[in-house]
């Protein structure tokens, strides 16, 4: 069995809720330490990431690689405090990151575009698409499977030759990270469906968003909570869950835990 100082740790630097005296805001910043890598998987919407990490103890000078899991202003909203305190860290995301996002047809909810502006900024930008092993321990995999079950666009618009359509969420992606024999996958808000990506991706561990956070408590949700509960794995559920459907949804999945901003766990 690993010593805790081996096991992966991660720490909620942005999330809705916290147990903390810290203030939060609607977003999800994860920060995570490997046995060889120190990573950032989103920033929140806001510089309280630099101010939360200098709080919790948390150095962005020591992060060597940062990922975007998709192109929303409360994932990628950071990006400008983060590049402050880190200049070198590489930013991976997807080729479609920065494509226009809208919730309804008036309300932007995507990058901020003057990001491309700064030249030295837009040179650390990696743009993935598809499956990219960064090396035995990283793997950056992208939507494109079947899907199962189809979760719909929630009211989440793109652009299409000017015209304002559906989400596909093409912009979406996640990060695999293997140690100690496990398989823990992080995802921002899963849009693509939870159920989609656990049957993708099977992992050991899943931690970040289920997009519940509007799903009415009915029998719909149950079916998806007993869906879930069918695989073997340990989650690790926060931000767009929704405080209620996590506590809804508890009882079905004893293996399912809530992550609050300010919380470390290890894996």
């Amino acid at each position: 069995m690993p010593e805790l100082k081996d096991l992966m740790k991660i720490v909620a630097l942005i999330e809705n809720t916290t147990r903390t005296c810290r203030p939060v805001e609607h977003g999800l910043s994860l920060y995570i330490e490997t046995d060889r890598h120190c990573l950032l998987f989103d920033t929140g919407q806001s510089p309280l990431l630099a101010e939360n990490a200098a709080f919790f103890g948390v150095d962005l000078k020591k992060v060597d690689l940062c990922f975007l899991s998709h192109g929303h202003y409360d994932h990628g909203g950071g990006l400008a405090a983060f590049a402050a305190i880190n200049d070198t860290a590489p930013i991976y995301m997807s080729r479609h990151a920065f494509e226009p996002h809208y919730h309804g047809p008036e309300r932007y909810i995507g990058l901020n575009r003057d990001l491309l502006l700064d030249s030295a900024l837009r040179d650390r930008f990696r743009y993935t698409c598809g499956t990219e092993k960064l090396d035995d321990q990283l793997t950056l995999l992208s939507p494109g499977r079947d899907k199962t079950l189809d979760m719909g666009s929630a009211g989440l618009l793109t652009e299409d030759n000017g015209r304002l359509v559906p989400e596909d969420f093409r912009h979406e992606q996640y990060l695999m990270i293997e140690e100690n024999g496990k398989r823990v996958l992080f995802s921002g808000c899963s849009h693509q469906g939870i159920l989609n990506i656990m049957n993708w991706f099977r992992p050991d561990v899943l931690v970040g968003g289920f997009h519940f956070m509007k799903h009415p408590l009915d029998d719909e949700l149950l079916r998806y909570g007993k869906m879930l509960s069918a695989f073997d794995t340990t989650y690790y559920t926060c931000h767009c869950t929704g405080v209620e459907q996590f506590a809804f949804l508890q009882p079905l999945i004893p293996r399912m835990h809530y992550l609050s901003e300010g919380e470390e766990i290890r894996i």
